[in-house]
């Protein structure tokens, strides 16, 4: 997998993302990331990339030219890589664009390149997303200073879902939203803790009586924390 970020903030991308899980595997080269500067490819003398909307409103829109430009150097250098000519999917981080799930982390896992287009100030020119963008995602009904959060955040989701990032392969599959359930208490050493016992039944050693225990520990954490994910099922 392969991941493009086009930002204003390529530093705030590359810091997030270096460490940990994620970092691990860029070593390993089962993913690469790479964070563009939409300000490198802007014509203007003193690198403005914003400028007062039409119609009058509060704060800047981005400009369409860096945006184009930056996505051309996106698919040159994706061609040279693969020496194919194609238009990678681009995700626009948006608060209207249709809630990031589980369900759209592994459909976005399959694809070879992947490219976030983040957005700051008011957003960005129509035009320009009419011309690049293929989904448009958000991360919740809340409002963030940029696109730069979501992306990562959305990088950190569709990475671990990629064959051999985590080191046990079952994690994923385990993992709350697995079928639309939360995911099952945890426990680990000690035993007893302030009183506190870890459940027998995880004692046992009788991995259907776990396995039946597990589930329903997922089911009435679901209907206590979400259960519109419940009606879903």
């Amino acid at each position: 997998m392969n991941f493009y970020v086009m930002t204003l903030f390529p530093e705030m991308i590359e810091q997030g993302l270096n460490t940990s899980i994620i970092g691990r595997a860029m070593e390993k080269d089962l993913l690469s990331l790479k964070a563009i500067n939409i300000r490198d490819y802007t014509l203007d003398k003193h690198k403005r990339v914003d400028d007062y909307p039409y119609g009058g409103g509060a704060g800047m829109l981005m400009t369409v030219e860096p945006v184009l430009r930056t996505y051309e150097a996106v698919r040159a250098d994706i061609a040279e890589r693969t020496g194919k000519s194609e238009r990678p999917r681009v995700v626009y981080l948006t608060p209207w664009g249709h809630t990031f799930t589980q369900k759209m982390a592994k459909e976005l896992a399959q694809e070879e390149n992947l490219v976030f287009l983040c957005g700051h100030y008011e957003g960005i020119d129509e035009r320009a997303l009419e011309e690049v963008a293929t989904d448009f995602v958000s991360i919740g009904d809340y409002v963030l200073t940029g696109g730069e959060l979501p992306a990562m955040v959305m990088i950190d989701a569709i990475s671990r879902l990629i064959p051999g990032v985590l080191n046990n392969e079952d994690s994923a599959e385990y993992e709350s939203f697995t079928g639309n359930l939360l995911e099952h208490p945890q426990y680990t050493r000690p035993e007893e803790y302030n009183g506190k016992r870890v459940p027998d039944v995880l004692l046992s050693g009788h991995h259907a009586k776990i396995e039946a225990w597990r589930k329903e520990q997922s089911i009435e954490r679901t209907k206590k924390f979400r259960p519109d994910l419940l009606e879903k099922m």
